[in-house]
């Protein structure tokens, strides 16, 4: 279906499909627009996940991996549809088959950026949500997106994820609206010689928000740990998941450190991505 067969719902505050994480911030939007009536039970486990419009590769292997691990753990993931971080998020969470949110800086019959139009279709398609809290004819303004920057934040309940950002960029402004609902605050270090990831390293640095290096650590420690005794490994996948569990590796490095051929291990790790144990990304394994 096109994005234009879904009719456009007006959503008024203490309405029962209102989504409650949004209207327990300060100050929630008096009314939300939305295509079709809204799923709001799809933000019962929801993070935010912002970041840079220029993404770099670095930024697109990350959203791979955070992204997966979402879907799989049925974890809404919302962003504001813009280029780079955004439209990443919502691409990716589609591919893995889960469920995705976009946040609009503009009317609902107005699409912005004009080349996200299938990526429309598609997040509606996949049973995901678009919101904005402008008429459906509203044009994009640079003073909009700090506002639906808001609702981002606030649709969350696990918070808000940052992914690659400037230090001057609207993902440091999400961070400070995050912060004012009393949201949690994570970020993904970055090579210190990129300027993509000079806004994520001073939030780290400063302490504004929490490092995070695998997507488990958002969800907690008793999650992981009842990912772990859930899976059925034999002792070969069990030995790779070991030493990914540690670091990503290649090929060839999981077969120095097993001390098993590369045939074997290809064989075993081919097994494993299929049961979406394991994810491989720049030829390197990880889980």
């Amino acid at each position: 279906m096109n994005y234009k067969d879904y009719k456009i719902q007006k959503i008024k505050l203490g309405d029962k499909n209102y989504p409650k994480n949004l209207s327990l911030i300060k100050n929630p939007p008096k009314f939300l627009f939305s295509r079709e009536n809204p799923n709001k039970n799809i933000f019962k486990k929801s993070i935010a996940i912002v970041g840079s419009r220029s993404i770099t590769r670095y930024g697109k292997d990350i959203i791979d991996r955070f992204v997966s691990f979402f879907a799989s753990q049925k974890i809404t993931t919302i962003s504001g549809f813009m280029y780079g971080v955004d439209s990443e998020v919502h691409k990716k969470t589609i591919e893995y088959g889960g469920l995705t949110s976009a946040v609009f800086g503009c009317g609902l019959d107005v699409i912005y950026p004009p080349e996200n139009e299938k990526l429309y279709s598609d997040i509606l398609n996949s049973g995901g949500m678009i919101f904005s809290e402008y008429q459906n004819n509203a044009k994009p303004h640079l003073w909009k997106f700090p506002q639906r920057n808001r609702i981002v934040s606030g649709l969350s309940s696990f918070g808000v994820l940052v992914i690659e950002a400037a230090l001057k960029s609207g993902s440091l402004l999400t961070v400070k609206i995050a912060k004012e609902q009393g949201k949690k605050v994570y970020a993904i270090p970055g090579p210190i010689n990129s300027t993509v990831s000079e806004g994520t390293n001073f939030l780290i640095k400063e302490g504004l928000a929490q490092m995070v290096t695998d997507p488990s650590e958002i969800l907690g420690k008793l999650l992981k740990e009842n990912i772990t005794t859930k899976l059925d490994l034999t002792k070969e996948e069990k030995l790779i998941y070991d030493e990914l569990s540690k670091e990503e590796l290649s090929l060839d490095e999981l077969s120095a450190k097993l001390q098993k051929s590369i045939i074997e291990l290809s064989t075993t790790l081919s097994l494993m991505s299929i049961k979406g144990l394991v994810r491989e990304s720049g030829g390197k394994f990880y889980i």
